[in-house]
């Protein structure tokens, strides 16, 4: 067995971008510094001062800590070893940090006596270069949703993501194609929610990684090509209770579901709104989020029901569970599990009734409720930071730091002359 002789120490930005250095194996105690204004930076590599990220205070070291026995196997070679690192600042941790908002919601529910248990599907769609210096769809003629084999995988990427995923031991549930040509989901076991979270971060980093060596773009994007639906981040939820039983069951209702999970989705839909602002945190997440996008839109839940947003599959037993779809394929998957597990606590907390279940299609309206996605990330932010429930819950601090960063985000976008502006109007005037 080869030696792991050097580590390489990952942590998500606000971004959900895979940050951080490669230190040598007999360092790994030392952990690893880093410079907390990387939270003021954009991705055009603008810096904002943001609360908290000490731009204007001379830019000091934050500390990447982590246990070196969390070490697992890396995806570039055998003597690379990965691990995901929290992050702290003069010895306490960062609270504009996402996975420290993770901790601090799974440590929530704790104290009410439950652990949470997440389980992630990802969408994301496979890009070829254009010729131009640009990207285009992968050329998959053959593909058909639910596709598997060399039609929707031509040149055997898919089994590649597999096969090393599988060494390195991120557990893979299932991987198929997705409705559109070149999209595909890949699902990942569930299990505690910071483990589940972890696993997320590196294999959406392992599969662009083993894109790139096949000269491709694995993209997450919320929606890359406006002809095709969009890819999400799903996040499932069930909770454990004391005696390891699911807290979600009750063999007694009708539908077999518990109080408490009801309260959860009450939780949801009571913060719909504001959840888009940490869920769909780009500018193109709202391509995405529309109606008839099966996308989380509308602030509606149903059984087994595709068009909600809150979505509760069929399995019952110890597989209970509820979908949240609203997420977008792009959001940081630390910051939108945080938001929903803080969520649907408040909900619990609160006793919050989720309403009546979709009757309908619940595609362009939705049956019980008017009730939808905001219009755009501003009105996002904007939504985000009237819910002070929310904010409280999932942190202040991380907040602050991220609404500030996603103005500024927000202001270049509408500063910017987009193809489409030139197409519609250079004719005429």
């Amino acid at each position: 067995m080869t030696t792991i002789e050097r580590v390489r120490v990952l942590w998500p930005d606000h971004f959900g971008i895979a940050r951080g250095k490669y230190v040598p194996h007999r360092r790994v105690a030392h952990g690893a510094r880093h410079c907390i204004t990387t939270f003021a930076v954009g991705y055009d590599r603008s810096m904002v001062p943001a609360p908290g990220t000490m731009f204007l205070e001379g830019m000091p070291d934050m500390q990447a800590v982590f246990d070196p026995e969390a070490v697992r196997p890396g995806w570039e070679d055998d003597w690379t070893g990965v691990v995901v690192a929290d992050l702290a600042y003069r010895g306490q941790p960062l609270r504009m940090a996402p996975r420290t908002a993770l901790h601090r919601a799974v440590e929530d529910w704790r104290a009410l006596g439950y652990e949470p248990l997440v389980g992630i599907e990802l969408e994301a769609y496979v890009l070829q270069p254009d010729g131009s210096g640009g990207w285009t769809s992968w050329d998959t003629p053959g593909a058909f949703v639910y596709g598997t084999g060399r039609a929707v995988d031509p040149t055997g990427l898919v089994d590649e993501i597999w096969a090393t995923a599988e060494k390195v031991g991120l557990p893979i549930e299932s991987i198929n194609s997705e409705y559109d040509a070149a999209q595909f989901e890949m699902t990942l076991e569930h299990t505690d929610a910071l483990g589940a979270v972890d696993d997320a971060f590196l294999f959406r980093l392992l599969a662009r990684e083993v894109a790139h060596r096949h000269g491709l773009l694995c993209t997450f994007l919320g929606r890359p090509f406006a002809d095709r639906g969009g890819s999400g981040l799903h996040v499932n939820v069930s909770v454990c209770d004391r005696s390891g039983g699911n807290a979600f069951v009750d063999e007694g209702d009708p539908d077999g579901l518990s109080t408490l999970l009801r309260h959860c989705v009450g939780g949801l839909l009571e913060h719909h709104e504001a959840l888009a602002g940490l869920c769909a945190p780009t500018v193109n997440a709202y391509k995405r989020l529309r109606p008839g996008q099966l996308a989380g839109y509308w602030a509606n839940w149903g059984h087994d029901h595709r068009s909600v947003t809150v979505r509760i599959p069929a399995e019952r037993g110890p597989a209970t569970r509820l979908e949240y779809r609203l997420p977008d394929g792009a959001a940081n998957p630390y910051t939108a599990t945080a938001a929903v597990l803080q969520a649907a606590r408040l909900g619990v907390e609160a006793g919050a009734d989720p309403g009546a279940p979709e009757a309908g299609d619940g595609l362009e309206t939705a049956s019980h409720t008017d009730r939808r996605a905001p219009e755009s990330l501003a009105a996002a932010l904007d939504a985000l930071e009237a819910d002070t429930a929310l904010v409280e819950a999932v942190g202040p601090e991380l907040v602050a730091q991220f609404v500030e960063v996603k103005r500024a985000e927000w202001a270049r976008f509408a500063m910017a002359v987009t193809d489409w502006e030139l197409r519609e109007y250079l004719p005429y005037h």
